[in-house]
């Protein structure tokens, strides 16, 4: 008995050929390739990380977990196209680029990454607190310029930056505060 694969995705069962009908796992946006795809079916993970869109900020706009976005931008997952859409619309990128295999992104969508990265730089500096006002004078007017080249960029906030690391004769400010032994019940 052969089984073709049902038309709508969405439906989440086979059909074989002589009309009996088995179930298998409902698909999330993607099914898995069993087998190890000859070229890439997408890429997703090189654009998102080339636009500087964390992999957190992707779960939270399309309404997935952590683990779904990862497997989603796996370039072995073949996503629906209606998944594909949602990805492009959050890059902001033509659907080409998520699809084209070795080749570079278009000129404006490339040039939109650097400009976009060449801000956070910007607004680092500027909110930079051991900057020089000169420093910091200089880093709006680089905001200001690039704003003017790409008003999007208005609302970019900064790389994030790390705090000074601990020392290891340091202790955590989690050891600082004292907690009621009340909070631990004996079991």
């Amino acid at each position: 008995m052969s089984t073709m694969p049902c038309a709508n995705r969405l439906s989440g069962a086979r059909f074989s050929t002589n009309g009996n009908s088995h179930a298998v796992a409902p698909t999330n946006g993607h099914t898995p390739n069993r087998t190890a795809p000859e070229r890439p079916l997408h890429r997703l993970k090189a654009v998102r990380q080339q636009q500087g869109v964390s992999l957190r900020r992707v779960a939270r706009t399309l309404k997935i977990d952590m683990h779904e976005a990862r497997q989603q931008e796996h370039e072995s997952s073949d996503l629906k196209l209606s998944t594909l859409h949602a990805w492009r619309e959050l890059l902001d990128v033509p659907m080409a680029d998520l699809l084209e295999e070795n080749t570079e992104l278009s000129p404006p969508v490339l040039l939109r990454a650097r400009l976009l990265k060449l801000m956070k730089t910007a607004t680092a500096i500027r909110s930079e607190s051991s900057a020089t006002s000169s420093v910091n004078q200089l880093a709006c007017m680089l905001i200001d310029q690039l704003i003017e080249i790409m008003p999007e960029l208005a609302g970019v906030s900064p790389w994030h930056i790390a705090s000074r690391r601990r020392r290891s004769r340091e202790i955590g400010r989690i050891f600082e505060r004292i907690m009621p032994a009340s909070m631990f019940p004996e079991s």
